[in-house]
């Protein structure tokens, strides 16, 4: 029988962070999403050409987004990275991988959200930002028609829905869009919020993200 929490009735699935992973059953693919600013920094260097190793240097632009996709690739995931500005791409890349195994194939949409530290007992906070992100990428998906969502997953594509219009403001309004703010990088906030701004879906292969 599954588990209470493991959303296996479900082929759409959405969770939080790392320990998300252990609480949701084994999916195909997994979308790690971090908004502000894993996702965004890295979807944008993928789509000039480069390749974006999950190294040292990947985990100095996120607390937790480079930490989630190497718990995501353990668990023998196809690992894709989404956001607000690429969701259409990633929904657009998991259908290509359904098409290509044949078969139904259960996806993860993963919030990092954000550590309240570096610290090893740093908690996870909700990061707004990545809740959008997710219900971003889970509309896409079922404007795909892959639409057998969870309860937790269809929750997140209804607030990106009722809120897309707000995205804008709510991501510069945000705890985590302030905090940037502060540090002299609105514009990378303003950047995050742009829907579907780019066709680049990051999918994580030898260690470093690649054009899927």
């Amino acid at each position: 029988m599954p588990a209470p929490f493991d959303q296996s009735r479900y082929q759409v699935r959405f969770e939080w962070g790392a320990a998300g992973l252990d609480r949701v059953a084994a999916a195909d693919v997994v979308v790690v999403v971090d908004v502000l600013r894993f996702s965004t920094t890295v979807a944008t260097r993928v789509a000039d050409g480069e390749r974006v190793a999950l190294d040292a240097a990947a985990h100095a632009v996120s607390l937790n987004g480079a930490a989630v996709a190497e718990r995501a690739a353990e668990s023998g995931a196809l690992v894709l990275l989404g956001g607000l500005v690429n969701a259409s791409a990633v929904a657009d890349a998991v259908l290509t991988e359904q098409h290509r195994r044949a078969e139904r194939t259960s996806i993860l949409v993963l919030a990092a959200g954000e550590l309240t530290s570096r610290a090893a007992d740093a908690h996870l906070r909700f990061a707004v930002e990545d809740l959008l992100g997710a219900g971003a990428v889970i509309d896409a998906l079922g404007a795909r028609g892959i639409d057998h969502t969870s309860p937790e997953a269809a929750a997140a594509c209804e607030a990106f829905r009722g809120l897309r219009g707000a995205v804008r403001h709510l991501l510069t309004a945000s705890g985590s869009g302030q905090e940037l703010i502060d540090r002299g990088a609105r514009d990378e906030v303003l950047a995050a919020a742009r829907v579907d701004a780019m066709a680049s879906a990051p999918v994580l292969r030898d260690g470093a993200f690649v054009a899927g």
